[in-house]
């Protein structure tokens, strides 16, 4: 019988042997899960569930008050929103903020990191002291910077001993919200030139030392090896610093309240005044998660951009 001929015979089924587990190997398997377990339901009770239902009131009318539950309003609340004045005031609030919070905030702590990593008697000293603010809890920062702004604090005594009058720091439309931004720019930079300082570190010698026998200079060595070896950082740095900005709450909450005149009143602070003064927890879970769509699209914005330099450097 010729190959072309030869019946074909169909292949046999070949099962894996069934692997059986010892009673070792069960019993890590079950502390595993056991440990894993309470973390688990943490998450899911603490987090997940309450993203979940805050996603369902969203397209509610719920007042806690009212005995009568969530009244489901389908996207209501969300017209509401985007047709509301005080909406856009505050997302417009929330994005000056950031914008004069964030790039100050980055491009100043890798300044410093490039300052402490050079190899100085007692530049721990400095590093420390330097990283110093960000140990310090948020809400303990607020009331010192509160202290300072006061209408006798440190900052109107410097001004009083050159003839300056005083300046109404916080309570000022004009001024209260560049206050802020002051306060927050000295709070982040401690965070930030570690990670900038982490990555300075990390960018090998012999990039340098090469770029030297080229003949480049202080600038050079920054914009062509320095600089590159930082886009990583730089990406992460910014990104995180944009999304916890646009997050505020505690410092505008202690030390202004959102006034004078709403000229402070950011989007988690009107998230707030929703839920817990006017009782209007549907419109504020809406308000939350259009907030969420924009940090996404701000955040999704900032890595691109940042990315798409870094390639065409």
């Amino acid at each position: 019988m010729s190959v072309l001929t030869e019946t074909i015979r169909p292949l046999r089924r070949v099962t894996m042997p069934h692997k059986r587990y010892s009673k070792q190997e069960q019993h890590i398997a079950l502390a595993g899960i056991a440990f894993i377990t309470p973390a688990a339901l943490y998450v899911l009770i603490f987090n997940i569930f309450p993203v979940l239902y805050a996603f369902y009131l969203s397209f509610t009318d719920y007042n806690p008050i009212n005995r009568n539950g969530p009244q489901f309003y389908g996207l209501s609340g969300y017209q509401t929103l985007l047709t509301s004045q005080q909406f856009w005031n505050a997302l417009w609030v929330t994005v000056q903020y950031t914008l004069e919070v964030v790039p100050p905030a980055v491009v100043l702590a890798m300044g410093m990191a490039v300052l402490v990593n050079a190899r100085l008697r007692g530049i721990t000293f400095f590093r420390a002291l330097f990283y110093l603010p960000r140990i310090v809890s948020l809400t303990a920062v607020s009331l010192i910077w509160l202290w300072l702004y006061s209408n006798n604090g440190f900052f109107n005594y410097l001004l009083s001993l050159i003839g300056k009058g005083g300046v109404a720091w916080l309570t000022s439309p004009a001024i209260a919200l560049h206050a802020l931004a002051v306060m927050r720019i000295w709070k982040a930079l401690g965070g930030n030139m570690v990670f900038f300082l982490a990555g300075l570190q990390s960018i090998p010698g012999e990039l340098y030392e090469a770029a030297k026998i080229d003949g480049a200079g202080s600038w050079s060595l920054f914009r062509h090896v320095t600089l590159p070896g930082l886009r990583p950082v730089l990406v992460y740095v910014a990104t995180v610093n944009l999304i916890y900005i646009f997050q505020s709450f505690s410092e505008i909450y202690i030390m202004t309240a959102g006034g004078p005149v709403e000229s402070t009143t950011t989007v988690n602070m009107l998230i707030y005044n929703q839920a817990f003064q006017y009782n209007q927890l549907g419109l504020a879970s809406a308000t939350a998660f259009l907030l969420f769509a924009v940090i996404f699209a701000f955040a999704f914005f900032n890595i691109r951009l940042i990315s798409r330099r870094g390639t065409a450097s």
